[in-house]
């Protein structure tokens, strides 16, 4: 009974990842996320690395992300060079 319900709470984790950083802002593209001023850095990193992984591609349509609670699905290449420019802007 307990395997399951910690089987069930990584589950849940996994299916939400980062949209608990999100919760209650308007953030619809990956480029959002590096402006959002509200963000740190490493939340903004770990948002954009979730947004990109397979996790997140579009079924049938390997090169399309979304995260659960943007609008619409988005280019592996924009998730991409929003890390680019994050790195860009921080310096990292």
């Amino acid at each position: 009974m307990m395997h399951h319900m910690l089987q069930q709470a990584a589950n849940n984790a996994m299916a939400m990842g980062p949209t608990v950083l999100l919760q209650g802002m308007q953030l619809q593209r990956p480029l959002d996320v590096v402006s959002a001023p509200a963000i740190s850095v490493d939340d903004k990193r770990a948002i954009l690395a979730a947004w990109a992984s397979d996790f997140y591609a579009v079924d049938s349509k390997p090169a399309l992300r979304q995260l659960p609670g943007t609008p619409e699905p988005v280019l592996i290449d924009e998730e991409q060079f929003a890390l680019k420019e994050l790195d860009r802007r921080y310096g990292i």
